[in-house]
């Protein structure tokens, strides 16, 4: 119950200033969403070509529990997994997260508490600085769907593509991991969004 508390606590912080500009109703009066628990998961596959490029530079890609990392057994992709644990409007946030690592130097960059947002397109990450940054660029959503049910409405987000945010983001992590490999030119991922909340009554 504490560490579900404190990992709620710290998806309100995370995703605060991005819930701050989600609605408004006019240039003087800002409507603000509400923090609130939510469940599912956030998951998604490295696009073709991707995994074999980071691990010939050395780059692996780990899970950070209660977020998960799972590899191919041919190598060829890895599928990162982290659980949506409360929502504000359109940003989800999720615990745990992943890290890229350099097996080589062991340098590491940490994204913790990923922090999805449909409508800004964008997964957010709590740096090792504390620091939220923009990690990747959501380019595109196939599709999206909505079940509400008696007491849940729950939200299905496919084919989420990925690229890294921006040339700043791709050049901090090539930086960082001492590598070239990083690039906002290209698909990172595509994956795939499910987020239940209760239904408002």
């Amino acid at each position: 119950m504490v560490s579900t508390r404190r990992a709620l606590q710290a998806a309100a912080a995370v995703i605060a200033c991005a819930a701050a500009a989600l609605v408004s109703t006019g240039p003087a009066q800002a409507v603000y969403y509400p923090t609130v628990p939510a469940s599912g998961s956030f998951s998604f596959t490295t696009a073709n070509g991707i995994l074999p490029t980071w691990t010939a530079e050395d780059i692996a890609i780990i899970g950070v529990s209660p977020g998960s990392v799972v590899t191919a057994t041919s190598a060829l992709n890895a599928r990162v997994s982290v659980p949506i644990i409360a929502k504000t409007g359109t940003a989800n946030a999720a615990g745990g997260g992943f890290r890229f690592n350099n097996t080589d130097t062991n340098a590491s960059v940490r994204c913790s508490n990923p922090t999805i947002d449909t409508r800004a397109r964008v997964v957010d990450c709590v740096l090792a600085d504390g620091e939220n940054a923009h990690l990747f660029a959501i380019t595109s959503i196939k599709s999206a769907s909505r079940v509400t049910g008696s007491s849940t409405v729950t939200t299905v987000f496919k084919g989420v593509v990925l690229r890294i945010a921006d040339q700043d983001m791709a050049d901090y992590l090539n930086d960082e991991l001492d590598t070239a490999v990083f690039s906002p030119s290209v698909n990172v991922g595509v994956g795939d969004l499910v987020v239940t909340r209760d239904r408002v009554q």
